[in-house]
């Protein structure tokens, strides 16, 4: 017999599911767009299910409800990954979206670089996604070109990733990366990719400030020695792999677009979340992937979704103007050393 608790948890879970499953074939629709070649039709705004989900919401259950209310309200892009809470995410999306298969992109990824491990993590995310095939599965996170060699080498996580689309069990392969856009726009012109993934926001855009792509402060070693200037992305993905991306017709998700709400704020260095995530929107892009730990903030994104207008040439110019000036030496830092987890 289950305990009381346990039995209470699953009615709570189970409760949460039937309601939001009464009001999901209602809730107006949000806008889509073509994800490359496929035939793949996604809401432009995606459910970003990294640490905004599983770290943000307490418990299985209010995680399970976060994914439904963002189904119900009209999201229908679930971006996971495995290393997202070690499989917990992907865990919460499958239990989410079990019956609701038909109606969802389920989209993950893998930090294998061996073909072996690619193809036996695989296995472990269709299990816990409760479905029988991906819709995307992207290579995780491209660090730099050696990172880029290893993933192409003999039995690389490449090999793995095409033998996986040709048995069907991967609908569409991408790669994706927020720390070096000259490496991914490497990737996606060398190899055959339905999909990628990558850093784009406003205060990344341009150049960096100096122009130079090295970074300028006096950094000093645990000895006090000085560490030689090292070299860091001097452009953007914007401008470097999104042009490639688009010329290839690939499925393109936009992440970061808030800088993991570093970009959020009042003054000149910061602006609204509505206006960063338009600015993502307004790019040549089939998606864009936001992290939500609140229910307010899906409700609220989704209504903005819902009604996007793009934003002008002019508009786009002045705030990424005004918030790169200020934020692209700190963001390109941070994205080149940070593990999404």
């Amino acid at each position: 017999m289950l305990s009381m608790d346990v039995s209470r948890r699953r009615f709570v879970s189970a409760a949460a599911i039937a309601a939001a499953s009464s009001t999901a074939a209602g809730a107006a629709a949000l806008p889509t767009r073509p994800f490359g070649r496929s035939s793949l039709r996604p809401s432009i705004l995606a459910l970003g299910c990294g640490n905004r989900l599983w770290m943000a919401y307490k418990s299985e259950d209010e995680g399970i409800a976060a994914i439904r209310t963002a189904i119900e309200s009209g999201i229908t892009y679930m971006d996971t990954a495995q290393s997202y809470g070690d499989g917990v995410s992907e865990t919460w999306v499958g239990k989410a979206t079990r019956d609701l298969r038909d109606r969802v992109v389920l989209a993950t990824k893998t930090s294998a670089r061996k073909a072996d491990d690619l193809m036996r993590l695989a296995e472990g995310s269709l299990m816990r996604l409760q479905t029988s095939y991906l819709d995307v599965l992207h290579i995780h996170g491209l660090r730099d070109g050696a990172d880029l060699a290893r993933i192409e080498a003999k039995g690389g996580a490449l090999e793995g990733l095409y033998k996986l689309r040709e048995q069907k069990i991967v609908r569409n392969i991408g790669i994706t990366s927020h720390a070096d856009p000259q490496a991914l726009a490497q990737a996606l012109e060398r190899h055959d990719f339905d999909a990628t993934q990558m850093a784009l926001n406003a205060g990344l855009q341009g150049k960096s400030p100096d122009g130079a792509g090295f970074w300028k402060k006096n950094e000093r070693d645990v000895f006090s020695e000085a560490i030689p200037p090292t070299p860091y992305p001097g452009t953007s993905f914007q401008d470097l792999a999104l042009p490639v991306a688009v010329r290839k017709k690939m499925g393109i998700v936009a992440m970061k677009a808030t800088a993991q709400e570093g970009l959020i704020g009042s003054g000149a260095s910061r602006a609204a979340a509505h206006d960063l995530i338009r600015y993502a929107l307004s790019l040549p892009v089939s998606v864009v992937t936001v992290g939500m730990p609140r229910l307010e903030f899906i409700r609220a994104n989704t209504e903005m979704a819902r009604s996007f207008k793009p934003m002008s040439k002019s508009e786009m110019q002045s705030l990424a103007g005004r918030l790169s000036a200020a934020n692209k030496v700190a963001l390109d830092r941070h994205f080149s050393r940070h593990e999404d987890a």
